[in-house]
């Protein structure tokens, strides 16, 4: 959520295959999202998606299984969304749209992210820095798809191809037994935890990150 390309730290240029990166924002639902994803994505691709990234993953695969040939999913979760987080919702968006984005980013949202340690100042910096410069109406919007995003239990049940489960080991948004749960529905998976990272490996972690990766796609 709030992030961009950047989030990956770099690390998807050393995959050794093409990337594409579309990042649609311009939607308030899962099922929107996913729809303007698969308009401009090759025909078949392999998916990796972090957070709300991995919901919207799921979602994707839930409209397109037969174009999806191998699944990522890192730092989320499968099941819809909690009503006690879906009730701060309304108040977030509101601050947001007021002109209070960076407070509700950096009070409420961004301290959850990371494991400590002598690179969480400078990732917490720029995390800061790619949810200003998406803004208050993307904040709106993804707060939206996520409060009101559908259980993707029976998707993943259903899906029969390369998959990897991966989190942080202090992951606090989305832990163990989400991802626990997550590899049970898709047997065939690998659960990864990476040590010393939380919600963002890719920033936290990035040469673990990257070595787990270049494993799925092998």
């Amino acid at each position: 959520m709030m992030c961009d390309a950047r989030m990956w730290g770099g690390i998807d240029r050393d995959l050794a295959v093409p990337i594409v990166h579309h990042l649609p924002t311009e939607a308030d639902s899962m099922a929107a999202l996913a729809r303007q994803f698969l308009d401009k994505a090759p025909p078949r691709f392999a998916l990796a998606g972090l957070s709300m990234g991995g919901i919207l993953a799921m979602e994707i695969l839930r409209q397109a299984p037969d174009r999806v040939m191998r699944l990522a999913l890192l730092d989320t979760n499968v099941r819809a969304e909690v009503p006690e987080v879906q009730a701060r919702r309304g108040p977030q968006i509101d601050r947001a749209l007021a002109g209070h984005l960076g407070d509700v980013m950096r009070d409420d949202m961004k301290p959850n992210y990371l494991a400590s340690g002598p690179n969480s100042p400078a990732i917490l910096d720029l995390c800061m820095d790619m949810a200003l410069a998406l803004g208050p109406q993307v904040f709106a919007r993804q707060s939206r798809a996520l409060r009101d995003r559908p259980d993707q239990q029976a998707t993943l049940a259903g899906f029969t191809g390369s998959a990897l489960v991966l989190m942080g080991a202090e992951d606090r948004l989305c832990p163990l037994d989400r991802h626990q749960l997550m590899h049970e529905l898709m047997p065939q998976s690998r659960l990864h935890i990476i040590p010393g990272a939380a919600h963002l490996p890719p920033l936290e972690q990035p040469e673990a990150t990257a070595r787990a990766l270049r494993d799925w796609l092998a």
